[in-house]
């Protein structure tokens, strides 16, 4: 009777999952579909814009068309995390090798669109690294964007990388020592009037801790923030 009891169990189970997955599966699929879709245009405005502001000699125009490359680009990043996001749900492994140094230069270069009013200064060692260079891309945006809402009064952000360590400091508000021990929980943010959701830095801390990267904060209040990220050597 037992053993009926479990088959029974196991067939009710397997008929409950089989749907859910069947609809996940129909999500990834239009998901994939929708990416695929989404190339075509962000390609035709990149060209089309590309050719117009060639011929262009009124300013005000060349800006426009700047703005409109700008929004591009922001639109093919989105269009590079939706892809990240579905191949990591199908590959275990999204570790490539790649130059440190030469994705924080392209990481900076789109903020700066962002953050015009912010100088960067940037101290660069040629540093070859095997990660998750998506996931890492995002990372980095993340840190250095928090770095600049943070620091309202301040437009300076130094970022330094060598013997394989990054540095990114920010001459903002700064931490205290409680406000450090609760930076990585879910939600918490220290300045409430700073526009965000407060997940960004538990994000950080999971992908560091999968991708063997050590994580680290210095902060004094009124001072700044020094965020510190080790990479492993190869």
């Amino acid at each position: 009777m037992l053993c009926f009891s479990i088959l029974g169990g196991i067939m009710i189970s397997k008929l409950s999952i089989d749907p859910l997955q069947e609809h996940i599966t129909s999500l990834q699929n239009l998901s994939k579909e929708t990416l695929h879709e989404l190339n075509l245009p962000i390609s035709t405005i990149r060209t089309n814009s590309n050719m117009i502001k060639k011929n262009m000699q009124n300013e005000k125009d060349i800006k426009r068309v700047t703005r409109i490359e700008k929004a591009c680009d922001m639109l093919q990043d989105r269009y590079d995390e939706l892809d990240y996001m579905i191949k990591k749900q199908s590959l275990n492994d999204m570790q490539e090798e790649f130059y440190l140094d030469e994705l924080l230069k392209q990481r900076v270069e789109f903020l700066s669109s962002i953050y015009p009013h912010v100088e960067f200064s940037l101290e660069l060692e040629k540093s070859i690294i095997i990660n998750d260079k998506k996931g890492l891309s995002k990372v980095i945006d993340n840190l250095i964007d928090n770095g600049v809402k943070y620091a309202p009064n301040s437009n300076k952000c130094d970022i330094k990388l060598e013997n394989y360590s990054l540095s990114i400091q920010d001459y903002g508000c700064g931490m205290d020592e409680v406000e450090l021990l609760q930076i990585f929980d879910r939600y918490y943010q220290s300045n409430e009037n700073t526009n965000g959701f407060g997940i960004g830095l538990s994000m950080v801390k999971r992908f560091c801790d999968k991708n063997a990267i050590k994580l680290s904060f210095k902060s004094t209040p009124n001072i700044g923030t020094t965020v510190l990220l080790k990479f492993k050597e190869n």
